[in-house]
C-alpha cells in the first residue's frame, strides 16, 4: 500500500511526456528518493521529434515536391535553351559587326581605286611633258630673237631726182656716158626692194612663230599643262612654285617679290611640273 501511494505521488509530480531529470535542485527525503529510483527503473524514457504528424509522410506515400523545387527543376530544364539562344545572339552580333566592317572596307577600296585611277590618268604624261618643255623654251627664244621691225624705224630713203631738183643745189653738169646715173638709180631701187622683202619675210616669220606658239600652248593647256610667269604681276616669292636664282635691290618694290623671270614655270593639273627660275627683290 505504501509503495502504491508513493508511486501515485511521484506520478502526480512528474510532467507528462517529459524525461524525468535525475538531478533535482529540491532536497527530498530519503523515502521519496527510493520511490523515485524505483519508478525510474520501471518507466522507460521517451523521446519525441519536433516534426508534427501532419508533415510526416505516411508509410508507402511519396512526399509531393515543393514550389521552389519545381521552379529550380524548370530552370535547370530551360538552361540549355537559354544558353543556345544567348550563343546565337552573340553570333548574330559578331556577324553583323563583320558585315559592317567588310562593307566599310569595300567602300574605302572603291574610293581609293577611283583616286588612284584619276591620279594615274592626270599624271600619266608627266615624262612626256617634261620632254616637251625644252621645245617650248626653244620656241620662246626664237620669238625673242626674231622680232619684226617697228614702222618708225623703217623710213624710206629720198630719191635722187628730188635732190637734183632742189633750188639750193647747183645745176648738174652732164657727163658721158649718160648711163651711169641710170645705174645708180637702179641699184638704190633694188636695195630698197630687197630691204622691204626682207622686212616682209621677217614679219611673216615672226607671225608664223607666234601662231605656232599659240597653237602649241593651246594644245598643252588642253592636256593640263599651264605655263606661268610670276614677274608679270610681281608675285611674292613662293618656294613651292619658284626657284630663286639671284637676289638684287630694286627701288620702289617690296622685299620678297619677283621682279625678273629667268625661266618660266609649268604646272600639270595643279602639280608643279617645273618651278620658275626667278630673281627676288632684296633691298634690306
Amino acid at each position: 500500500m505504501i509503495q502504491r501511494a508513493l508511486l501515485r505521488q511521484s506520478r502526480a509530480h512528474l510532467p507528462l511526456r517529459s524525461v524525468p531529470s535525475i538531478h533535482t535542485s529540491r532536497i527530498q527525503p530519503p523515502s521519496s528518493r527510493l520511490a523515485l529510483n524505483q519508478t525510474q527503473r520501471r518507466i522507460p524514457a521517451r523521446w519525441y521529434s519536433a516534426t508534427t504528424e501532419a508533415t510526416k509522410p505516411s508509410d508507402g506515400e511519396v512526399s509531393a515536391p515543393s514550389e521552389e523545387g519545381l521552379a529550380e527543376s524548370k530552370e535547370k530544364e530551360e538552361d540549355p535553351v537559354k544558353k543556345e539562344l544567348e550563343a546565337k545572339n552573340r553570333e548574330i552580333i559578331d556577324l553583323k559587326d563583320k558585315y559592317l566592317r567588310s562593307v566599310a572596307d569595300f567602300r574605302n577600296l572603291q574610293d581609293r581605286t577611283v583616286r588612284e585611277m584619276k591620279s594615274a590618268k592626270d599624271f600619266a604624261i608627266t615624262r612626256f611633258a617634261n620632254d616637251l618643255l625644252d621645245s617650248v623654251d626653244n620656241l620662246e627664244r626664237a620669238l625673242s630673237t626674231v622680232s619684226p621691225p617697228s614702222p618708225s624705224t623703217t623710213t624710206p630713203s629720198p630719191p635722187s631726182s628730188s635732190l637734183s631738183s632742189s633750188p639750193s643745189s647747183p645745176p648738174s653738169t652732164q657727163t658721158y656716158p649718160p648711163q651711169e646715173p641710170q645705174e645708180t638709180e637702179d641699184t638704190q631701187q633694188s636695195s630698197t626692194d630687197i630691204s622691204s622683202t626682207a622686212e616682209k619675210d621677217l614679219k611673216n616669220l615672226s607671225d608664223g612663230l607666234r601662231m605656232t606658239e599659240r597653237i602649241f600652248m593651246q594644245m598643252l593647256e588642253k592636256h593640263g599643262i599651264i605655263r606661268f610667269d610670276p614677274s608679270e604681276k610681281a608675285e611674292p616669292f613662293n618656294p613651292n612654285l619658284h626657284e630663286a636664282t639671284f637676289m638684287a635691290k630694286q627701288e620702289g618694290k617690296e622685299d620678297g617679290t619677283v621682279f625678273h623671270t629667268q625661266q618660266k614655270g609649268f604646272l600639270l593639273n595643279g602639280r608643279v611640273l617645273r618651278a620658275a627660275k626667278v630673281g627676288v627683290v632684296k633691298n634690306s
